[in-house]
């Protein structure tokens, strides 16, 4: 029998009004190229101490409901021999597990690709529910382009998605859901809302079907982004309003929450335009939900060129992340202003 309401409470929670999730989820192999490119050597030892380091962040809970990790990850430990999900939970911090394994190209479907990771999933959530893991993530990519997103393989990945949901609430964790229709490309603001919408509509539909409980969930979505190669890129009140007009018209009422990914944005511009949404939020009556940020990069990328593999940086880089998870803190609330990165 599932307990809803041990779910629901966990949703709630990782959407707390001011504080966001860390989004720590990156593979052995994405996580190698990020430490290559700041001159670390690709090394599980440099990725376990890079983890400490932002689990080990001094008042790191004043800002972070959750944190999602990688199977590797949610198995390390810090120098004491600490369990991350255990030294995660001490913090009053939500260990989440990344639990879909990639993408495969879509036959018969040129550039589109299809998630994987539900054949042994029932076992493995049952394993992370043990380990302390209290929600979880699947993404789904839409890619943009004269020729995608094609419907069928909207709907493929979508029943995907909402098979993993199901099985996750089964379990007593809380899914997140990440449909997310990536920023690069060429593509103006009006088709990033039409195939944003479509693929939300979609998605839920899907979630319906299997039965999946809104309130129980949580929605990692993409703010609505002209493509990053569109010559005419919008501000952040544009960004705000087509990304809200978009949760309208295709996110059911009861969700239990909306965060955003920062998805290929800089880390100013994540900020900016999530203030642009809170503040959207602050003056309207007709948004049920609760909205808070899930960043990787929006977060993380001040952290590594600061910290660059060496012991002597760990504080600054540290400071780093609290300097960007009190912004976002900010403007989860509508009250960030672009000089305070100074």
């Amino acid at each position: 029998m599932i307990d809803t309401q041990k779910l629901y409470a966990t949703a709630q929670n990782l959407v707390a009004k001011g504080k966001g999730i860390l989004a720590a989820d990156q593979s052995p192999e994405s996580m190698n190229k990020q430490l290559k490119a700041v001159g670390v050597p690709e090394e599980a030892e440099m990725r376990r101490l890079y983890r400490q380091l932002l689990f080990t962040t001094p008042g790191i809970e004043q800002y972070v409901t959750g944190v999602i990790m990688h199977d590797g990850t949610i198995r390390n430990h810090d120098d004491n021999g600490v369990v991350f999900a255990d030294l995660l939970i001490s913090k009053g911090i939500i260990p989440i597990i990344k639990v879909d394994k990639g993408t495969v190209p879509h036959t018969n479907f040129p550039g589109e690709v299809l998630t994987q990771g539900l054949d042994d999933l029932a076992i493995r959530l049952e394993e992370y529910y043990n380990m302390g893991a209290r929600a979880a993530k699947w993404r789904m990519v839409v890619t943009i382009n004269e020729t995608t997103p094609t419907i069928e393989n909207l709907r493929a990945d979508a029943f995907y998605l909402a098979r993993y949901a199901a099985l996750c609430q089964e379990a007593g964790i809380v899914p997140m859901v990440e449909p997310e229709v990536l920023h690069a490309g060429s593509h103006d603001l009006k088709r990033a809302e039409a195939v944003t919408t479509q693929a939300l509509q979609i998605l839920f539909d899907a979630l319906h079907e299997q039965k999946v409980d809104n309130k129980g969930l949580i929605l990692k979505s993409s703010m609505v982004l002209a493509g990053s190669q569109y010559p005419e890129q919008t501000g952040a009140k544009e960004v705000a309003e087509a990304t809200l007009r978009t949760f309208k018209n295709a996110v059911p009422e009861d969700v239990g929450g909306i965060v955003f990914l920062s998805g290929g944005q800089t880390p100013e511009r994540a900020t900016e335009n999530l203030d642009a949404i809170a503040e959207q939020e602050a003056v309207r009556s007709d948004l049920p939900w609760e909205f808070a940020f899930s960043y990787s990069r929006g977060l993380e990328e001040p952290v590594l060129k600061t910290w660059r593999g060496k012991s002597e940086n760990v504080n600054a880089a540290q400071e780093a992340l609290l300097k960007r998870l009190k912004l976002n803190s900010l403007a989860d609330t509508g009250v960030y202003e672009t000089s305070m990165e100074k």
